[in-house]
């Protein structure tokens, strides 16, 4: 039975869907970026797609989320913010490969670390009770395809209105304002409402709940999951608009093909968020891997126009980030919400390799060949392979650490020297 959510709660809620509508709006519309760039550095696609990799192996590591889950994710998300923009603006004026490596890889990378699911969701996990988690988390990660359904076309028009070094400006000043929202962020890592009773592990410290993850095994098979949630959106995100124009497709069909992508997943984050609230998240997450499978699949072997595209789009985009909410959700469910931004950053940091080796080897193929081909049919593998390993996962909720005491140690014949 699900709770109220509490004033304060919604406040929290609000802010953070404002913040990944626009953190992550924006970082879906890189992909519109990697023709005008190319162009202007006279590269080839591995350069811009190495970049892009670089900031996915950034945006996952584990750090920030061990901050947030230290400092409180206020301090965290204005830092971000203002990281974010500082980063739009160097691009504007970048003149080299090792310009658009550290800003649009590292400094970006950072940014978006700081403004996105991982600090976000463990901010919303503290103020809202396990029985509504499923539907939050589902309504947040809809709000990031909102963002992406919005800005897409948007991002396309001021390209071709103004160009590439001005339309980073105008993101510039649009990111400011998630240093405004910030301050509907708790400024500590203490939770606003009352914790479950049942969230007994969230008296264990990070270094016992790190220990027992490591050896969950239905963890490790989450981050292996993950891995390939990853890959996919990565290299469809980044590499769809130009593999669209390869084929003769229009620039705004591969636009239309993307904000479809935002606008479906809308739907689908919320429906499968909801889910989990009512089904095992597990055969939740096994089914949506096999059916990116198949829409990949048939994606490639029907004859490709503007409109199949679009189709495409859209029934790829109600697969996207629905995985989200319910992987989210479940290392929620197993460990509690405590250190629900350390824990879920350590399988999101799974998911950023996976988005490495989606879009570099996007571009470091198709330079090579030619052609995207190969890569398509390691995505449609790689999701069968997901849909597999979700099956055997463990859900069960974990037991908190007891420390033994030291008589029961003494009479199990260990000694303070043993360890």
């Amino acid at each position: 039975m699900k709770t109220i959510i509490s004033k304060k709660s919604l406040i929290v809620i609000a802010c953070s869907a404002l913040t990944v509508f626009i953190s992550m709006g924006i970082r879906q519309s890189f992909g519109l970026f990697l023709q005008p760039i190319t162009h202007h550095l006279g590269t080839g696609r591995e350069v811009f797609s190495l970049a892009i990799a670089v900031q996915n192996l950034i945006f996952g590591l584990p750090l920030v989320g061990m901050l947030a889950d230290r400092l409180g994710p206020r301090i965290v998300v204005v830092g971000g913010s203002i990281l974010y923009a500082a980063s739009f603006i160097l691009l504007s004026s970048i003149g080299s490969p090792s310009g658009l490596y550290l800003n649009l890889g590292l400094l970006v990378g950072f940014a978006l670390s700081s403004t996105s699911y991982v600090v976000v969701l463990g901010a919303v996990a503290r103020v809202v009770s396990p029985q509504n988690r499923g539907s939050v988390f589902g309504i947040i990660t809809a709000a990031g395809s909102l963002g992406m359904f919005a800005m897409v076309p948007g991002v396309q028009m001021l390209l071709s209105g103004f160009g590439w070094q001005s339309t980073f400006m105008l993101l510039a000043a649009m990111v400011g304002i998630i240093a405004l929202l910030s301050t509907g962020f708790p400024g500590n890592p203490v939770s606003i409402v009352d914790r479950d009773p049942v969230e007994n592990i969230d008296s264990n410290s990070i270094l016992q709940v790190l220990r027992q993850a490591c050896g969950h095994s239905g963890y490790l098979l989450l981050n292996a999951g993950f891995f390939v949630c990853g890959f996919h959106v990565a290299f469809i995100a980044i590499h769809l608009p130009v593999y669209l124009t390869d084929k003769g497709i229009s620039t705004m069909a591969g636009a239309a093909a993307l904000s479809m992508i935002g606008l479906f997943n809308i739907f689908g984050s919320y429906l499968f968020g909801s889910m989990g609230d009512r089904f095992p998240k597990k055969y939740l997450l096994s089914l949506l891997y096999f059916l990116r499978a198949v829409v990949i699949t048939l994606f490639l072997i029907l004859p490709l126009t503007g409109i199949s595209a679009i189709v495409f789009g859209g029934m790829i985009g109600f697969l996207w980030l629905a995985t989200v909410p319910l992987t989210s959700g479940l290392v929620a469910h197993i460990f509690g919400a405590r250190y629900l931004s350390t824990l879920y950053g350590i399988v999101f940091f799974s998911h950023q390799i996976g988005s490495f080796l989606g879009v570099w080897l996007g571009g470091r193929l198709y330079d090579t060949t030619q052609s995207y081909t190969i890569v398509w049919l390691v995505a449609v593998a790689l999701g069968l392979m997901a849909a597999i390993v979700h099956l055997p996962i463990s859900d069960h909720r974990v037991r908190p650490i007891k420390p033994v005491p030291l008589a029961a140690a003494s009479r199990a014949g260990y000694s303070s020297s043993d360890g």
